[in-house]
């Protein structure tokens, strides 16, 4: 590590913060994140190319507008006691966002969120991830009694890879239907299915099977927007770079990415959007490959807490395709993967700044 210059105030390190979150806070943060708070609709920009994307704006605006009326299963109020749900109404309570990266899922699914006509304790948006994180701390029927007076649930980034989590996700979302919750869900390409750029709906609802009557395939067509015209991600800067810039940031952070990742196994990953709290800046030196899946797959979830908060990820070493070696971009959870190295070139990308301050 470079001799750090003189400063007036030392940045902070991630490597120092073990973040313990209350469950109540899980609840009160399925919200969408800080990057998606203002997007509506009508800040939705389709690719002229592709109808498929305005008109996946016109059928969400008319689902929105269709959960205004009252709660299915009555009061509308969050009940901590389970009661008996009046029938749900005729046809699908859901919809899925059918489309490969970048095109705007997670835009349009806010979107959604924003636009249901209810109060936004009676609306939850997380990823799947969060999701069965909230399963975990609160348990499954207390999770069921916490959600089944919502008017709409978002699931974005629901996933496939792990047949359990996907069975008791599926379990949950049956409960949630039964007592009027209406889904909306958002998904990427499958292992096996990389080359089409994009999750398959049938293959979507084939997996959650039960559930599969309760959604309507939305397909949504399009290249990553992300790659649109816009310049190739910033090569890493020396150690020097990041750290000055690291000193010369407020409330910007500086680790040794070894020793980031080593952190990353002592804190649950229901805690990584914690852990970045307050932070406007992610300085990392020494960027190298991940040493194996696990340690891997905690970096995804880092990597999705970081871009939904936009915070940009300044780093030196390797650049950030080379993270993972060809055994895990060729493996069960390469999507995951892809998403990470799509989402840290962003965050790269928005880091250029910070070195020419």
């Amino acid at each position: 590590m470079p001799t750090s210059p003189i400063a007036e105030a030392v940045p902070l390190s991630l490597c120092a913060r073990e973040p313990h979150v209350p469950a109540d806070r899980l609840v009160a943060e399925m919200v969408p994140p800080p990057r998606f708070d203002s997007v509506r609709f009508e800040t939705y920009v389709p690719d002229p190319n592709q109808p498929s994307q305005t008109e996946a704006v016109k059928v969400l605006d008319g689902f929105a507008a269709g959960l205004g009326t009252a709660h299915p299963a009555g009061g509308g109020k969050r009940r901590w006691f389970a009661r008996k749900a009046a029938a749900a109404p005729a046809g699908p309570r859901g919809v899925y966002l059918d489309g490969g990266y970048g095109v705007g899922k997670t835009h349009l699914l806010a979107s959604l969120w924003h636009a249901t006509p209810a109060d936004p304790s009676l609306k939850a948006f997380g990823t799947f991830v969060e999701l069965t994180n909230l399963v975990g701390a609160l348990g499954f029927q207390q999770t069921v009694q916490t959600l089944s007076g919502h008017r709409l649930l978002c699931i974005d980034e629901f996933e496939l890879d792990d047949p359990g989590d996907t069975v008791l996700v599926s379990t949950l979302l049956g409960r949630l239907v039964d007592a009027g919750v209406a889904l909306a869900a958002t998904s990427n390409t499958l292992p096996g299915k990389l080359g089409e750029g994009r999750f398959a709906a049938a293959d979507f609802l084939r997996e959650i099977q039960g559930l599969s009557a309760q959604f309507r395939p939305l397909r949504i067509d399009g290249e990553d927007y992300r790659h649109r015209g816009l310049p190739e991600a910033p090569p890493p800067y020396s150690d020097e770079q990041v750290t000055k810039a690291a000193y010369a940031t407020k409330d910007a952070s500086l680790d040794d990415f070894p020793n980031l990742l080593e952190h990353l196994a002592k804190v649950h990953p229901s805690r990584y959007g914690a852990l970045t709290d307050g932070l406007r800046a992610v300085c990392l030196t020494d960027v190298r490959p991940v040493p194996d899946q696990s340690t891997a797959l905690r970096l995804v979830v880092l990597a999705d807490r970081l871009y939904d908060r936009e915070v940009p990820v300044l780093a030196s070493g390797l650049p950030f395709d080379q993270l993972f070696s060809d055994e895990m971009l060729n493996g069960g959870y390469r999507k995951k993967y892809f998403r990470a190295i799509s989402r840290l070139t962003a965050l790269a990308r928005d880091a250029k700044a910070l070195v020419a301050q």
